[in-house]
């Protein structure tokens, strides 16, 4: 084993660096949690999940450990992936290890296979001027063409016939994969990768007290539930303690919570577990060659334990967005009041919440109506926070849309420049993240719409290409000066000119970015206002209904929440957290453990959103002064 020198760990930490003042152009807001609970020492694995975002969340998780707990994460990652110019550089930078997939190395071989039986023998394959003996390899895959399934084989019986482990999933493109099957198509195979060197490498890194990261669900997806974990974790921790007897491994789960994850200026919370120790026990189970599967299943059965208590969870899209409308309706939008991570807490609990009491009749009632709502939201085309605090006054609304209107405008033109500036990049990444999300989701049989690899595409289409950009700019611009002879520039220098347009250019378009944030919140603002001038009563009956809906909602929350959380209260939570910190503040022990896990990263989103409110304050002080009315802004 060969320990990092000095010069890879700075270049490691400056890439880092870089690559995550880059996403803070594209999120809005990284927040972690619990963070705190990961070790200073030892060796770790840190398992993440949801996979939702492809190359970016591994760069967010390992600034996040790196920012908060002062250590290097070393990603494993697909070794065809490390072929790629720009991703490989930046892995190979990262200290990355790359991990041989069979699925990377599928190829067609002669014949065609078919199944008999599909019904009642889907395992059983058929071939036709095959050669399985010689082409295929027990643990091997055989793939259909187009990227429409994969199967594990089992058993290989003669070159005509062989036995997969599980049938071919049907779930997608269902027609189409029957009737290939049915009537013979050709075929991929590829044999099964010896992963010894890649766990060698894992072992001796964990033994020096390294951390590794991996996403046990393999490739990202933008599914709204965990994929089924690979088994890759469990015998990396399990055989790393095997190998060093003085190597205690501790995984640490991580829930990487996104709000729209492949939108820009998103936000996103990254949610640390509490450390699992391994026993003793199932490193024992593990030697033993009779026990050696049962303690794997043992440890991955604890792993999804571990991700689902810092993930959420729901069985499909139509959950999530009920689920997200009753988080801002309980108790007159409640949230509002909790920082961020606490929003997530709490959305895992009314997930755990209606899949425990979602047989009631008046769940099911609830979820009517609240659909019903989110129908008019949709037709009206306004976000729900806007109904809550829209105000039906024509004549300071009609003043309110006017003074918003000239100050949107004039937030317009200053972000114009740096908009037309960078207006190539932004063609340029839609086009081609649309074009790559095409061809991940036509390559994959777990994607629902491949919105896991737009963030990705957009990022890396902004950093090879905002560079050229500013270049070509910059290039332009010193051309420019010594073919006309401008002499207040040609002093400088030419050298000078093209580093000072080059700046230029970037401090433009960065300008651009900050006022276009605070444009385009201005911009949503102004729908419920005109609204509320043109059709008053549409948005009253709508402010009526979501009322009603939130009393209903608030009800039933405070009447069953106890039965599953005795402190569903998080408002008392974050008051509790805050008087405790004072108390701290004001003279007690500032080495004394926190009396909650969370009570010292609450502490700090609670001072951060306290600077968010008084900001607001500020801002809505100076827009009360600046319209007729003095009302309260809606």
């Amino acid at each position: 084993y060969k320990e990092s020198t000095f010069f890879q760990l700075l270049w490691y930490d400056f890439i880092l660096w870089l690559l995550s003042r880059i996403f803070d152009c594209f999120f809005r807001e990284i927040r972690p949690r619990g963070a705190f609970r990961v070790p200073k020492t030892g060796p770790l694995i840190f398992v993440a999940a949801p996979h939702a975002n492809q190359f970016i969340d591994p760069v967010i998780l390992m600034n996040q450990v790196k920012q908060q707990c002062g250590r290097r994460i070393s990603f494993l990652i697909a070794a065809n992936s490390l072929k790629r110019l720009v991703i490989g550089f930046l892995a190979k930078s990262a200290l990355s290890i790359g991990v041989n997939r069979p699925q990377d190395n599928l190829k067609f071989v002669n014949g065609k296979i078919f199944v008999k039986d599909l019904d009642n023998n889907p395992t059983i394959i058929t071939g036709v001027d095959t050669a399985f003996t010689k082409d295929c390899t027990i643990k091997g895959l055989i793939a259909l063409p187009s990227s429409l399934g994969t199967a594990v084989i089992q058993e290989i019986v003669s070159d005509t016939e062989l036995i997969i482990k599980k049938p071919f999933d049907l779930r997608k493109n269902s027609n189409k994969i029957r009737n290939l099957l049915t009537t013979g198509t050709t075929f991929k195979i590829a044999k099964k990768v010896d992963q010894n060197v890649v766990y060698k490498k894992v072992f001796n890194h964990l033994s020096h007290n390294h951390c590794i990261g991996i996403f046990p669900e393999g490739g990202s997806h933008d599914r709204t539930t965990l994929l089924p974990l690979k088994a890759g974790v469990a015998i990396m921790a399990l055989g790393a303690m095997a190998n060093d007897a003085n190597c205690n491994v501790k995984i640490i789960p991580c829930g990487m919570n996104y709000f729209h994850p492949h939108k820009y200026r998103s936000r996103a919370v990254i949610e640390f577990g509490h450390p699992i120790d391994i026993p003793r026990e199932l490193v024992e189970k593990y030697s033993n060659s009779e026990t050696h599967n049962d303690s794997v299943t043992e440890l991955l059965k604890i792993v999804s334990d571990g991700l689902k208590s810092v993930t959420v969870e729901c069985p499909d899209f139509e959950t999530l967005m009920v689920v997200q409308t009753v988080r801002r309706l309980y108790s007159n939008n409640f949230a509002n009041k909790l920082p961020l991570p606490l929003i997530i807490e709490l959305n895992r609990r009314l997930v755990k919440g209606y899949d425990h009491f979602k047989k009631l009749k008046q769940v099911e009632i609830l979820k009517e109506k609240i659909l019903e709502y989110n129908k008019q939201l949709n037709h009206l085309h306004i976000p729900d926070h806007l109904v809550e605090d829209a105000k039906i006054d024509i004549p300071r609304n009609m003043c309110l849309l006017i003074y918003r209107s000239i100050k949107l405008l004039l937030l317009a033109i200053l972000a114009l420049p740096g908009t037309i500036l960078f207006s190539p990049i932004f063609i340029a990444t839609k086009k081609i993240s649309k074009k790559k999300a095409a061809e991940a989701l036509a390559n994959s049989t777990v994607k629902i719409k491949a919105n896991d690899v737009i963030a990705t595409w957009k990022i890396l289409i902004s950093m090879v290409f905002a560079p050229l950009l500013y270049t070509f700019y910059a290039t332009i611009s010193a051309w420019y000066c010594y073919k006309y002879h401008l002499d207040y520039f040609r002093k400088w220098g030419l050298t000078l000119v093209f580093i000072g347009i080059y700046l230029l250019s970037c401090l433009v378009t960065y300008a651009a970015l900050y006022v276009g944030d605070q444009g385009m919140d201005l911009f949503k603002s102004l729908r419920p206002l005109y609204l509320s001038v043109i059709d008053p009563i549409e948005l009253n009956n709508l402010k009526l209904y979501r009322k009603e809906l939130s009393i209903e909602i608030t009800d039933f929350i405070n009447e069953f929440g106890p039965e599953l959380y005795p402190d569903f209260n998080l408002l008392e939570q974050r008051d509790k957290y805050l008087n405790k910190g004072n108390k701290t503040k004001k003279g007690g022990d500032k080495n004394k453990v926190m009396d909650s896990d969370d009570e010292e990263e609450e502490l700090k989103t609670m001072a951060l959103r306290r600077r968010r409110v008084a900001k607001k304050r500020r801002e809505v002080g100076k827009e009360r002064s600046g319209s007729v009315s003095s009302s309260t802004d809606i």
